[in-house]
């Protein structure tokens, strides 16, 4: 019978999850359930976790600190820890106040995609700095029957205050929230924690070069690392599904070994990351430089989105007058007005359309307001009008801009010609 004949002959007699547990006692412990093909889990370091007449399988492995993973060794994360430490810079990412082995990279493993209390973790991943190695632990649902011990397990030893994911503020945590509420009177509470998500940061990093933000992609294009004989993660409940029904582990241990890759990446990631933000990594491309400084721009952090975007001011690359674009308004910020002149001034004569015409408006309202010179305030906002008129596009945001400019040209001219009406257009 074919693996998907199966798995449609057992959908009917798998729990979906949805009820919630009754308040009856569990089984006595002294009830241990035997553990089909136990010889082959131990084989993979896999041992039971028995609580209350359940049981749920735990592997646990452990990596010294210059095992090389991608382009990093996992000791690599000691000094990224260590720099945000120093550096205490204000960001989504920043470490600092935590030690590395506050970091617990986490990545669960589902019967499904979507959420709800019909979707159920069969797999509970998450790695550790502790002493001079990474530690490993994979918990592992044998069964619909056993969520009690998988969670008892899951919470009983580790810290889970600062996770570590790739999107899982959006999919991850909530599954476990979900699945807990189900078995939460035999459990313990789930912590308050951190959050550092790595899919938005690796999306607003490497958007310019990467469609798809896979982690499998992003390994490839930025981590040095490429998977071999992997099972895509679409294929892991099927997987799931037959393991149920056949017990054995052999499709299974499959899909640990590709949650296992993922929480492994998350560390290399996290450590590339903090490099690229703290300037730490040598080979940062002048396009990365450039996202780099943007988003400490986005986040308030000036005085380092300055010193990002200086070092691309005589790159000599096409990143060059962006990076002068956007210092300029740094400086618009902290009102040091000459040299953010001084960048819109280039700017008008070498940037994109966009940047031509922000420079402009930008020139033109400093002239009109601050150096009330009405002559180069007109010139410059003409200059706008034409390179907006050359580039004009039927949206509402466009329409706006051909209103404001139009105003501000009529408002100068009458500063510059009073009692005289002026023709935008001359």
């Amino acid at each position: 019978m074919s693996l998907k004949n199966k798995l449609n002959r057992l959908k009917p007699h798998i729990s979906s999850g949805r009820e919630k547990p009754e308040g009856k006692p569990l089984k006595k412990a002294e009830e241990t359930p035997e553990i089909p093909f136990r010889e082959v889990w131990e084989q993979e370091k896999v041992s039971p976790f028995y609580f209350d007449g359940q049981y749920c399988l735990v592997r646990e492995v452990n990596y010294p600190l210059d095992h090389q993973h991608g382009d990093y060794q996992f000791g690599d994360l000691l000094e990224a820890v260590s720099l945000w430490n120093r550096e205490k810079t204000l960001h989504p990412l920043s470490a600092a106040g935590h030690g590395p082995g506050d970091l617990i990279f986490f990545d669960t493993e589902t019967t499904g995609l979507g959420g709800g209390a019909g979707n159920t973790i069969f797999l509970l991943g998450h790695a550790s700095i502790s002493g001079s190695s990474l530690n490993l632990k994979q918990h592992i649902l044998p069964g619909p029957g056993s969520e009690v011990a998988l969670y008892q397990s899951f919470l009983e030893n580790v810290d889970y205050t600062t996770l570590v994911t790739y999107n899982g503020k959006a999919f991850d945590w909530p599954q476990v929230k979900t699945r807990h509420t189900l078995v939460r009177d035999h459990v313990p509470k789930l912590p308050a924690y951190g959050h550092f998500d790595l899919y938005h940061a690796a999306r607003r990093m490497w958007k310019h070069k990467i469609e798809r933000m896979k982690l499998s992609i992003v390994e490839q294009e930025v981590l040095g690392l490429e998977r071999k004989d992997d099972i895509p993660g679409f294929l892991a409940p099927m997987i799931y599904f037959d393991f149920l029904e056949r017990k054995n582990p052999e499709g299974l241990l499959g899909v640990i070994k590709h949650n296992e890759t993922d929480i492994l990446s998350l560390v290399t990631l996290y450590t590339h990351l903090s490099f690229q933000l703290l300037g730490r990594d040598q080979s940062r491309s002048a396009k990365e430089t450039f996202e780099v400084g943007r988003w400490f721009s986005y986040l308030g952090e000036s005085g380092k989105a300055k010193q990002t975007f200086s070092g691309l001011l005589n790159a000599g690359n096409e990143e060059e007058i962006s990076a002068k674009h956007a210092l300029a308004f740094e400086h618009k910020r902290q009102k040091e007005w000459g040299e953010a002149v001084s960048l819109w001034k280039e700017c008008t004569e070498k940037g994109s359309a966009i940047q031509r015409l922000e420079a402009s408006i930008e020139l033109a309202k400093h002239y009109e307001h601050r150096e009330k010179n009405l002559e180069i305030a007109l010139r410059y906002c003409r200059l706008a009008e034409n390179i907006h008129k050359d580039n004009h596009r039927s949206t509402k945001k466009d329409m706006k801009l051909t209103v404001e400019l139009e105003k501000r040209l009529k408002r100068i001219s009458r500063k510059q010609f009073p009692g005289q009406a002026q023709d935008s257009s001359n």
